[in-house]
């Protein structure tokens, strides 16, 4: 039986016999606090006499109704399939149901504001899970229009893909009314939506290129107060006039809607014109303007996809890039380009670039255009991959093709495909047009092969210190056996009163394991040689002989970010490769925190010096190492500029560092205001991260969470609770986590993901032993048991990761060689655990050869 899986083959079959119309959709939310009805009338073309199915995920179905003869529900649902026989070719089914409301954030989520005890509602349905809210044909490539008619309390926001329509009192019912909304454009069921609840809301508009587009932003009310829909307004602007003009195409819906949303899994969602996002970014304390940035990029990316993605879409998920890479290449190019984020492709090469290169090295790569059998691979397949891997080698193409090309293929691929679906065939037909060049070749080597070259210089220097050689040597990795084109330039830097200063920039095409510079021939060997500088391609960098002693002497001497962005994230790879001892990788790094004024960057070494402190560092000497760079962050944060963004993230740093046997009487005096530093806001979530440290190093029990929970009495308070006390290094509190998060079933998606950070939080690494063999005996019953985004969820943040070794890489080795036949995404899951422990080992042993 399928189970709520689909193939491709069923997918394509399906489509070769039905073809859709329209979907009415009706909903009654006031029936009950766990369930809804819910009707779908679709109207759909057929081959006569064929077969086919409409999906549902629900409580149960009461009637099925096909072009005017009632069927048996129990004869033709099953496994969550409505099985439809001997259609006509024109068809009418009307399917009445009963939907449940979930708290994973899938399908249509139902949260209850413990502030003031409202219910809020969202809907959730990438990839599989509209058919969790109505009955319908789930797949990609079945477009329809959609019109929704909703029952809901009178006081309710109703929002939708259409404007919102005037609400009708129902008769005989106080309280009670009903929002029939107009016929959606023609679109795939996963980008509809309903979101519904008491939400505030503010409100604006724009002149589009054709029509004037009404515009809201929405939160739930108890977070109104801390919501710049200004900043969020000016921001959808600029992107609506980048993108209209980029791609030479009106804004394709009605109107534009943005709604922040609680226990959200991801960071937003692109439903047409009612683009949900995460409450995080409703900023209720003082954040990083890393985050800042991100929601920025977040903002633009789910813009783009009203084009990427919404008008044009992909035919089945083996095409998901051609939504999300776009998006991401899109977006990042409209914010360096149109808002004040102008360096937004420096933060594109230091924080995405980087989730795509740990990806690209993991047994579970995959080509950026995936091989998708089925729902199953694609769940699994929202990776670095997918997006950053994929908007990287968009921004190369861009530089191999030129950027007018580009542009103009990209708006013929719109005039000719719009409101469609499309392969990748189609995208490289229009850019081969525009730019005259073959990219059938470019593609197979780039979009259809897996894997990450490295680029190395080869030089030779004579007794003056001028070049007599220089090569680019390009490798790739076992198994992964392929040389690609890359565009590319070389960054000759000198050392120049203390800083790097480029003195030269050459641009070059290297499409061969050896590749001559002979404009190099005879220069003046620089300080420091930069392969990649600009970081137009998508490679791993090495460093030769000189320019590695340069930026080991001189780690804080680039001028720009991008430049140092680069050099750092060549000694990173070397680190993670084993081949630069974690302690050298911590000690390169910690003169940069000093004044580094680029957030992300800022943000980003910190996590990796945390990583190659707690995996990476020989483990007889890991603990002297934390220690000196708790104290070191402390420094740092208490010479860093007042109220600055480095001041918030070093105190957060070190906070986040701390374990049991710190002194931590000036974190504690930071929390309880004995002690003070100037600028920093020891606001809600600054608690919450002062006090989490204290619980981690022993010295903050769990009576003291709850005293400062019952402080905090939100969504986000309750979640934060729940990962400090799963952090207190006591048995009982990591197996309070453990029943909450794994064996519970009732608890919250986000909630499980706390207790997870909190779980595998441990100075004492004894304390997770037990869970080993806990955690692998448990994988196939969460699996099989959880909805997708629990189960992967679950599996991902409760691995004991701070066990990284020998013995766990062993037992999780020892599972995926008992358990060939578990699920292949569950197994995907659990070997990118194995391949991440496995590299942390080898990262260990040469950390512990380095002694001496």
């Amino acid at each position: 039986m399928p189970g709520k899986n689909l193939t491709r083959e069923e997918a394509a079959d399906r489509a070769a016999v039905v073809t859709v119309d329209t979907h009415d959709i009706t909903l009654d939310l006031t029936t009950s606090e766990t369930t809804f009805a819910t009707t779908s009338t679709i109207r759909f073309a057929a081959k006569g006499g064929a077969a086919t199915f409409v999906d549902f995920i629900g409580e149960s179905v009461q009637s099925v109704e096909l072009n005017d003869t009632a069927l048996d529900p129990t004869d033709v649902f099953a496994d969550h399939r409505i099985r439809l026989d001997d259609l006509a070719e024109d068809n009418v089914v009307t399917i009445a149901a009963t939907g449940r409301y979930m708290n994973t954030g899938e399908g249509l989520h139902r949260f209850v504001d413990p502030v003031d005890g409202e219910v809020y509602l969202y809907t959730q349905f990438e990839v599989p899970d509209s058919r969790r809210m109505y009955p319908v044909f789930e797949q990609p490539d079945l477009k329809a229009s959609f019109t929704l008619t909703v029952t809901a309390p009178a006081h309710w926001q109703v929002i939708g893909n259409s404007p919102t329509p005037e609400p009708t009192p129902v008769e005989g019912h106080e309280g009670v009314a009903t929002w029939a909304f107009a016929p959606t454009e023609r679109m795939s069921s996963y980008i509809t939506a309903l979101v519904a609840g008491p939400y505030d809301v503010v409100r604006d508009s724009l002149t589009s290129r054709d029509k004037e587009v009404p515009l809201g932003i929405f939160c739930r009310k108890s977070l109104t107060q801390y919501l710049d829909a200004d900043n969020l307004f000016a921001l959808t602007k600029a992107g609506f006039a980048f993108f209209e003009e980029e791609f030479d195409r009106a804004y394709p819906f009605t109107k534009y809607d943005q709604v922040f949303t609680p226990e959200y899994n991801m960071g937003a969602m692109e439903n047409a014109g009612c683009v949900t996002f995460h409450e995080m970014y409703v900023f209720r304390s003082k954040v990083p303007d890393a985050l800042v940035e991100r929601r920025a990029l977040t903002v633009l990316h789910e813009l783009a996809h009203m084009w990427f993605g919404n008008l044009v879409t992909m035919r089945w998920w083996n095409d998901l890039w051609l939504n999300e890479s776009f998006a991401e290449w899109a977006s990042t190019t409209c914010q360096a380009e149109a808002t004040e984020w102008t360096d937004a492709w420096t933060t594109f090469c230091t924080h995405e670039k980087a989730w795509a290169y740990r990806q690209d090295q993991l047994s579970s790569t995959h080509p950026i255009v995936a091989p998708i059998r089925d729902l199953a691979d694609v769940e699994v397949n929202f990776d670095g991959i997918t997006y950053a891997k994929g908007a990287s080698v968009l921004k190369q193409l861009v530089a191999y093709v030129g950027r007018e090309p580009f542009r103009d293929g990209l708006r013929a691929y719109f005039a000719k495909h719009a409101w469609g679906n499309t392969t990748l065939d189609d995208l490289l037909d229009e850019l081969e047009a525009t730019s005259g060049r073959d990219l059938r070749s470019w593609s197979k080597l780039w979009l259809e092969t897996a894997g990450v070259n490295t680029l190395r210089p080869l030089v030779e220097v004579d007794d003056r210190g001028h070049y007599v050689d220089a090569v680019i040597e390009q490798s790739f990795a076992e198994g992964f056996e392929t040389i690609r084109p890359h565009r590319l330039a070389v960054g000759l830097y000198d050392l120049v009163d203390g800083t790097l200063q480029r003195r030269e920039r050459i641009e070059v095409d290297v499409d061969s394991e050896r590749t001559p510079l002979p404009q190099l021939v005879g220069q003046r060997q620089p300080d420091l040689l930069l392969l990649n500088d600009d970081d137009l391609t998508y490679a791993k960098l090495r460093l030769d002989e000189r320019s590695l002693a340069t930026l080991l002497a001189n780690p804080t001497a680039f001028e720009d970010s991008l430049p140092a962005s680069l050099a750092l994230a060549s000694a990173w790879d070397m680190t993670r490769d084993a081949e630069m001892p974690a302690h050298d990788y911590v000690e390169l790094v910690l003169p940069v925190l000093d004044g580094l004024a680029d957030s992300t960057l800022l943000r980003t070494l910190l996590g990796q010096v945390s990583t190659a402190i707690l995996t990476y560092s020989a483990p007889a000497r890991r603990e002297q190492l934390r220690r000196q760079v708790v104290s070191h962050l402390a420094d740092l944060a208490r010479a860093a500029t007042p109220g600055s963004d480095a001041q918030l993230q070093l105190v957060t740093a070190h906070a986040n560092l701390l374990a049991p046997g710190d002194d931590t009487t000036w974190v504690a005096g930071l929390l309880d205001g004995s002690t003070t530093l100037e600028g920093l806001a020891v606001d809600t979530d600054m608690r919450w991260t002062l006090l989490t440290g204290l619980a981690a190093a022993g010295v903050a029990d769990a009576d003291a969470v709850a005293t400062e929970a019952q402080g905090d009495n939100t969504a986000t308070g309750r979640e934060r609770a729940a990962r400090a006390a799963a952090s207190i290094p006591t048995a009982e509190a990591k197996e309070a986590a453990w029943q909450a998060g794994v064996v519970a079933t009732d608890t919250p998606n986000s909630v499980v993901d706390a207790h997870a950070l909190g779980f595998g939080r441990t100075g004492d690494t004894a304390l997770l032993t037990p869970f080993v063999q806990r955690y692998h005996e448990a994988l196939e019953q969460v699996w099989s048991e959880r909805t997708h985004a629990i189960a992967e969820g679950i599996v991902i943040g409760f691995y004991p990761m701070a066990l990284a070794g020998p013995e766990l890489l062993t037992a999780t080795q020892t599972w995926l060689d008992e358990h060939a036949s578990a699920p292949a995404g569950l197994r995907r899951t659990v070997a990118e655990s194995r391949d991440t422990v496995a590299r942390a080992v080898a990262a260990q042993e040469r950390d512990a050869d380095s002694v001496g």
